[in-house]
């Protein structure tokens, strides 16, 4: 692995493990408050107030120009951010963090596999295998046997 693998990497580990600790603050949040499309809120503007000050502080905030001129659909993507925050807000508390956690885990990976297998979006054209599907069923078992209730 070269060192810009490595550190991409290891931001990706770090953003993972931020996933599990995100949803379980905000579903605290959400409890204590009792709403969690109000703590989804409150989340989105310190996010959105912090990803503008980057934005500006490494120079790229000039960019917000050409927000406007982009293909419509990629706004998709806010809309599918804010449903899985209001989601797991909700479903946390019920089902446990870990739960709905590992769900969301098994559900990315399946996405992963067919925008990978099509080519969706712009990715990096990767046919299923055997391998990966194999992958794809243990994560699905792992899943299963995380989640279910102690014996």
């Amino acid at each position: 692995m070269t060192p810009e693998t490595v550190k991409y990497a290891l931001i990706m580990l770090a953003a993972g493990v931020g996933v599990p600790i995100l949803a379980a603050l905000n579903a605290q949040l959400g409890g204590r408050i009792g709403s969690p499309a109000a703590a989804g809120a409150v989340m989105f503007l310190i996010a959105a107030c912090i990803a503008v000050s980057v934005a500006f502080l490494t120079g790229q905030g000039g960019r917000f120009a050409l927000i406007a001129a982009q293909p419509k659909h990629l706004y998709l993507a806010g809309v599918l951010i804010a449903f899985y925050l209001l989601s797991i807000s909700w479903v946390a508390p019920h089902f446990g963090v870990g739960n709905a956690v590992m769900f969301v885990l098994l559900g990315q990976i399946i996405a992963i596999c067919v925008i990978d297998h099509f080519g969706l979006f712009g990715a990096r054209l990767r046919p299923m295998d055997m391998v990966r599907l194999a992958g794809i069923a243990f994560m699905a078992i792992g899943v299963v046997l995380a989640v279910r209730p102690p014996t």
